[in-house]
């Protein structure tokens, strides 16, 4: 019996591991290689301008959720602190001092170093991450960025983006594809955390926040829909 259990066990790890290579000959892509300058600068300002950049730069207050709600966060860009919860924990994340943060876990707040430390690293990364999700056209200009021109499939060109420094993963690239009008569609992802280069993720699903700005409701990634929650964007409470 145990003879008969590995064997099914050892053939379903090698299904896996082949339908693993597979998926990645099939969709995996190589980073396209692009043309700085000024024309990918101005492509750049065209995708800023279209989603209201200088209303997002003016916009105090941000408010949205991530992973259909397991993570909840409050960012108050002014005073560069967010407010970050999941589970039963609540991190009052000081974004240029994080040592200094507040933990609390069901509302009691956390003295213990190892466990608030812990707690604290983990409220970066989930922060970098999901806030990239609302506001990663913003984003083009940061320092350490790098922005080119790449010819797409249909003769148009996409902006690429690469970040050099900042957030929990520099090196990270994004292949913004555009409307005529700088509006994005969606972009291509070449990061750390997905093995697969290429992947595409939706960037088409809109609002228009009090504040001004455009900000996005959903994505959609493959089969997964990626729902940014109740956003908002506002200047006082």
């Amino acid at each position: 019996m145990q003879r008969k259990l590995k064997r099914i066990i050892a053939a379903v790890l090698l299904l896996f591991v082949v339908a693993a290579i597979a998926v990645y000959v099939v969709y995996n892509e190589p980073l396209p290689t692009g043309k700085s300058g000024p024309q990918a600068d101005a492509l750049a300002l065209k995708m800023f301008n279209a989603v209201n950049g200088e209303a997002f730069k003016n916009t105090r207050y941000l408010s949205w959720s991530f992973r259909s709600g397991k993570h909840t966060y409050i960012w108050d860009k002014t005073l560069g602190k967010a407010k970050v919860s999941w589970d039963d924990i609540t991190v009052n994340l000081m974004l240029n001092n994080p040592e200094r943060s507040y933990v609390f876990e069901k509302g009691v707040k956390i003295n213990n170093d190892q466990r608030r430390e812990k707690s604290i690293s983990k409220a970066i990364k989930l922060f970098n991450n999901d806030s990239f999700w609302l506001v990663a056209p913003f984003k083009v200009f940061d320092s350490g960025v790098e922005r080119s021109l790449v010819e797409l499939d249909d003769g148009t060109n996409g902006l690429l983006v690469t970040y050099t420094s900042g957030g929990s993963t520099p090196g990270d690239s994004y292949l913004w594809k555009l409307q005529p009008n700088g509006f994005p569609i969606s972009y291509k992802m070449w990061v750390k955390i997905i093995p697969i280069g290429g992947l595409e993720a939706t960037w088409d699903d809109w609002q228009l926040v009090s504040s001004g700005a455009f900000l996005p409701k959903s994505h959609r990634l493959g089969p997964m829909n990626l729902d940014m929650g109740n956003v908002r964007g506002f200047n006082s409470f």
